[in-house]
């Protein structure tokens, strides 16, 4: 299992993920009540700073999933909050920032969220 901070996140743009999802589209949120529009879950092979598997948003997809197979596109940089999440999306699917931000929109509304791409996804 790896552990991964902010400064090496970026080192998984680009990369093939198996994302576990444990909310699935359509699934209400155990503690906040939301419901899930997008499948979310976990790298579990990746350990966060938490201590915890590395959360995933899963766009892309438009039916529950229990796992998805993806490429991370990007990361969500949350600035007021120590979890940074990770954008997987299906091989070869392009999404703009804009797009991302609206996707996830749900959760990250109660935080100062950015999206991070690397210097090639920007050009």
């Amino acid at each position: 299992m790896q552990n991964i901070n902010y400064e090496n996140i970026h080192k998984l743009i680009g990369k093939k993920l198996k994302v576990t999802i444990d909310r699935p589209m359509g699934s209400k949120h155990p503690k906040h009540g939301f419901i899930y529009p997008i499948n979310y879950g976990f790298v579990k092979e990746i350990m966060a700073p938490d201590n915890e598997p590395l959360d995933a948003y899963v766009i892309g997809e438009f039916k529950p999933v229990k796992k998805f197979t993806g490429t991370c596109i990007a990361i969500i940089h949350r600035k007021d909050d120590n979890e940074n999440k990770l954008v997987v999306a299906p091989v070869g699917k392009k999404y703009s920032d804009q797009q991302i931000l609206a996707l996830v929109e749900f959760q990250e509304r109660y935080f100062e969220s950015e999206v991070v791409r690397s210097r090639e996804q920007r050009r």
